[in-house]
Formats: structure tokens, C-alpha cells, sequence
């Protein structure tokens, strides 16, 4: 049954997720060299963007798995 202890859990965890995300990747951003924006959206570069969703994709199975337990 949803109770509004579970409901705020919930959102808490949720936020807190985003958060991470949000922090990690820009860290990956700052590591990789060069910017990966750039290279993307104007260059149009295809390789980099799966590698920017593959880091995606891998950070938030860490973060899902983190929270989970």
C-alpha cells in the first residue's frame, strides 16, 4: 500500500539518483578529452555519442543497482 512515507522515500531516492547521475557524468565529461557537447551536437559525431550512452546507460545501472541493494 502506498503511504506518504513511501511516496516521499520514493521521490527522495529518485531525486537523489538524478543527482548522482548528473554529478557522474559531468565528471566523465571532464575527463574525457576534448568536449563531448561539441563533438556531438556540432560535429555530429556518431561514435562519441554512443560512447556518451553507453557511460549513460552504465552509470545509471550503477546508481539503479546502488539503490535497490
Amino acid at each position: 500500500m502506498l503511504t506518504l512515507t513511501v511516496f516521499l522515500a520514493t521521490l527522495l531516492y529518485a531525486g537523489l539518483g538524478i543527482l548522482i547521475f548528473v554529478v557522474s557524468f559531468v565528471l566523465v565529461d571532464k575527463l574525457t578529452p576534448g568536449e563531448l557537447w561539441r563533438e556531438i551536437i556540432e560535429k555530429r559525431n556518431t561514435a562519441v555519442a554512443l560512447l556518451a550512452g553507453a557511460v549513460a546507460i552504465g552509470i545509471s545501472n550503477i546508481i539503479a543497482a546502488a539503490i535497490h541493494g
